[in-house]
């Protein structure tokens, strides 16, 4: 079941500077927006996983170890 919805002029704004093409609906655009959060998501929490592995194995390094080899 197809319905409408109320947004304000400046969502409007927004929505209409997310266009690919000019013959594209909101819906298209919202769901392509909804589509890049979620793969964004699911990319984060690969990059946090690997992250938190090697901060338990130990392959970190402190700002102050940085600095001290690289002369700073």
């Amino acid at each position: 079941m197809d319905t409408t919805i109320q947004i304000s002029k400046r969502l409007q704004k927004e929505l209409l500077k997310r266009k690919f093409f000019d013959k594209e609906t909101y819906e298209e655009i919202i769901w392509n927006m909804m589509e890049d959060n979620e793969e964004l998501n699911a990319e984060t929490k690969k990059e946090l996983a690997e992250a938190r592995a090697q901060t338990k194995a130990g392959k970190v390094h402190t700002l102050a170890k940085v600095k001290k080899e690289l002369g700073l």
